[in-house]
């Protein structure tokens, strides 16, 4: 059976840059099965789903449903359920949890102040081990359901804080995860990788392999951010932060035809000049481009086959003037 996760391997497609982005992050706990759009079409009320949508919509919140890994029966009566809250930006990383008896306590949250942020001392702070989401949602791509619930179930046995999530984006890249506090998102993982990562997270460190980003910044930063790391070796979590995203204007050049009435033209790939910065005052310029020409793979189970669109990382420059020219404009093998 071809699937996606099978053709995105089979194509090398780069994890780099892939990651779902959101700053903040809440996590409602529901049981039973979930539908392709699981807010609404789960056991969740849906009206609770529809809400929390518009509510969150342009506050850098992004709302997933989790459940503990293991069958998953018709529980409608489930008296109280888990909530977490997770803001992952670099240096102020968080978790806030509790529990509730009525999922519409969650559309009393200030979702503009939480998505900045801030959690004006709401719940309780978590405590335990780094949170691993699996994403296991069938209904939306068959490998997350193929690939991810074994992997879920497998973790939970060993004793990782394992949920199975909803939807955390790259189906091609089951089994995927996400690991609090810091909002580093994996892809075509193991077991053992899910270990190094949360024996990394407990320190306050990332693993850098198989690391798709992390969630806080957009996929380009998310690619600056990896490669860096990957230059340095640094594995510190909060060691690096993205403090600006261009733009770059491709250069203008004439066409073939000498006639008057044409113009100059522009053309090239997306490019992005991604400003990093280290905690010890060192800072980079990353150039990152989003190319198009890898093997035509399906972005998810059924869908037409495409070229992915790759965040490449083509040279990396010390603000300070020294450079490290990377092999343009081949990706940097981050898993």
């Amino acid at each position: 059976m071809s699937t996606c996760a099978t053709a995105s391997r089979e194509s090398a497609e780069m994890l780099a840059g892939t990651a779902a982005t959101a700053r903040t992050w809440l996590l409602i706990e529901q049981t039973g099965p979930w539908g392709a759009k699981a807010l609404t079409d789960s056991h969740l009320d849906p009206d609770i789903g529809r809400a929390l949508e518009a509510a969150t919509e342009g506050t850098d919140v992004r709302v997933a449903l989790i459940r503990r890994p293991g069958r998953h029966a018709d529980c409608h009566g489930a008296p109280r359920r888990r909530l977490f809250l997770a803001h992952t930006a670099p240096g102020r990383s968080w978790i806030r949890t509790t529990t509730v008896n009525d999922p519409r306590a969650a559309l009393e949250l200030d979702f503009a102040a939480l998505g900045a942020g801030d959690h004006g001392g709401l719940w309780e702070p978590y405590t335990g081990e780094p949170l691993v989401l699996v994403c296991t949602n069938g209904k939306r791509d068959r490998c997350c359901a193929l690939l991810g619930r074994p992997l879920a179930a497998e973790l939970s046995r060993s004793g990782t804080e394992a949920w199975e999530v909803t939807h955390i984006g790259g189906h091609r890249f089951s089994p995927t995860l996400f690991v609090l506090p810091y909002g580093y998102a994996y892809g075509r993982a193991s077991a053992h990788l899910v270990k190094d990562a949360v024996e990394a997270a407990r320190d306050g460190r990332i693993t850098i392999d198989h690391c798709r980003g992390r969630s806080a910044w957009d996929r380009p930063a998310q690619a600056a951010d990896l490669a860096v790391r990957e230059l340095l070796r640094e594995e510190r979590a909060d060691a690096l932060d993205v403090v600006g995203t261009d733009t770059v204007r491709p250069e203008p050049r004439l066409p073939h035809s000498s006639a008057p009435e044409d113009g100059p033209i522009t053309s090239g790939p997306p490019t992005w000049s991604v400003s990093v910065a280290h905690s010890d005052g060192r800072a980079w310029r990353v150039t990152v481009e989003q190319r198009s020409d890898g093997a035509p793979a399906p972005a998810s189970c059924g869908a037409p086959l495409g070229p992915p669109a790759c965040m490449t990382v083509s040279a990396i420059t010390s603000i300070s003037g020294a450079s490290a020219a990377l092999p343009a404009p081949a990706p940097l093998p981050l898993g």
